[in-house]
């Protein structure tokens, strides 16, 4: 890839994909010429802290089902991601497990009856910690971006929530916004 700072847009995330089209992760890297890939770190169900909480609308310690992953392109690690849902809507299905799903966990949640109509994002800059650090392959001194998003359906019901980090210097975030 001859550019080093990638442009991302959230739309292909949100957008459920057609049977046989591969995940919108890996449908934007081969487009740009590279290899999207994703490692799986942990599946399950876990204790919502109070920021996963906040954003799936449950109790702090309530259990939320979480797939955390190192995003990777070309074999390199370029982003980690937590992603969380409602334990009433993900335990039992693949969300809850370490294996691949095919179209992605967008597709899968609407082939569950749920589908994204408005998103929240938010976006800030910081030190990564130690783990971030490391996981990331970062030099010294090099700050992190960090994205929260929150997925509501047409109820403003959320059924994810995402906690992603990434490299500042690699990325560039793009907002398109349709008025009406």
């Amino acid at each position: 890839m001859s550019d080093s700072t990638w442009v991302s847009t959230s739309m292909p995330y949100l957008t459920p994909r057609r049977e046989g089209q591969s995940d919108a992760w890996g449908a934007e890297a081969a487009a740009r010429g590279g290899r999207g890939g994703q490692r799986i770190t942990h599946a399950g169900e876990v204790p919502a802290s109070e920021e996963v909480a906040d954003l799936l609308g449950v109790a702090v310690g309530d259990a939320a089902v979480v797939r955390r992953r190192v995003i990777q392109l070309d074999g390199e690690p370029c982003e980690l991601t937590d992603t969380h849902y409602p334990t009433s809507i993900a335990r039992g299905t693949r969300l809850a497990g370490k294996g691949k799903i095919p179209g992605g966990a967008v597709t899968h949640l609407a082939e569950l009856g749920h589908v994204g109509v408005r998103v929240r994002e938010d976006v800030t800059a910081r030190m990564p910690t130690a783990d971030e650090h490391e996981a990331l392959r970062l030099g010294r001194d090099e700050p992190v971006l960090r994205l929260s998003r929150v997925t509501l359906d047409g109820d403003d019901r959320p059924i994810q929530a995402d906690l992603m980090v990434m490299p500042a210097h690699r990325q560039r975030l793009r907002y398109e916004i349709r008025i009406g």
